[in-house]
């Protein structure tokens, strides 16, 4: 059975039209009609933490996971409560070495956005829903020598570790941009599953460590929605 892994941002009233990486802002209302939306056809919202024995073929049900990239205060604010109205779980990747800051990998394309703190960290954690990384500073890893490449993948997930007190077993490609070594340096560090930008569902059987998403934008409408949940219609675009 295929499986949604949906991908969020930004949980906030989006920015004019025009703005740069406007897709990537979900208003709160629709947000929120998509939970609905997903709980009215059946299908129950996971963390990766919860959907891991779906992935590994233990289970079988109708589910989707539900990620957010990069650990915007906004998702606390005005995703956790529509989450927990629905008794849903969630994934939040959180870039370790800039929490409580901005998202100063964007700057200069779009407006500086607050990040959760550590005590919001500890409170999405404390509410049931689940903490993985986004590397410690949302590097390219493409880019970088492999040591800073494992580097980044390893010292994010201690750091986190050592925030919650509780294991970080999911880790998430800045950007989607990734090669084989990162995939291999993900799981030597411990985590078991890792989510990139490709499109697409995912089934039991796939690799891990490069697992297909299914990116939520602003301007997705009710029936596209359903689509790219319930069909093949991002399988065929992967």
């Amino acid at each position: 059975m295929k499986i949604p892994i949906l991908m969020y941002h930004q949980i906030e009233l989006p920015p004019p039209r025009g703005t740069s990486l406007r897709g990537l802002i979900v208003a709160p209302a629709s947000f929120a009609w998509q939970m609905r939306m997903l709980r009215l056809m059946g299908y129950r919202g996971l963390s990766m933490r919860d959907l891991e024995p779906y992935i590994n073929g233990y289970k079988q049900g109708k589910v989707v996971g539900i990620t957010f990239d990069d650990g915007y205060q906004n998702n606390i604010l005005n995703a956790l409560p529509t989450l927990q109205s629905n008794d849903f779980t969630a994934t939040c990747y959180g870039v370790s070495g800039m929490i409580g800051g901005t998202n100063a990998w964007d700057a200069g394309k779009v407006a500086q956005t607050p990040l959760m703190t550590q005590q919001d960290w500890r409170t999405w954690h404390d509410a049931g829903m689940d903490v993985g990384s986004h590397t410690q500073t949302h590097a390219n890893l493409n880019e970088l020598p492999d040591e800073e490449a494992r580097q980044q993948i390893t010292q994010s997930k201690a750091e986190l570790e050592q925030l919650l007190g509780a294991e970080v077993r999911h880790f998430c490609y800045p950007y989607g941009w990734f090669r084989a070594q990162h995939e291999e340096m993900v799981r030597a560090a411990g985590y078991v599953t890792a989510t990139s930008t490709r499109r697409g569902r995912v089934q039991a059987g796939d690799n891990p460590y490069a697992l297909n998403r299914i990116m939520v934008a602003c301007s997705t409408h009710p029936l596209q929605f359903f689509m790219k949940v319930a069909t093949a219609y991002e399988d065929k675009r992967a």
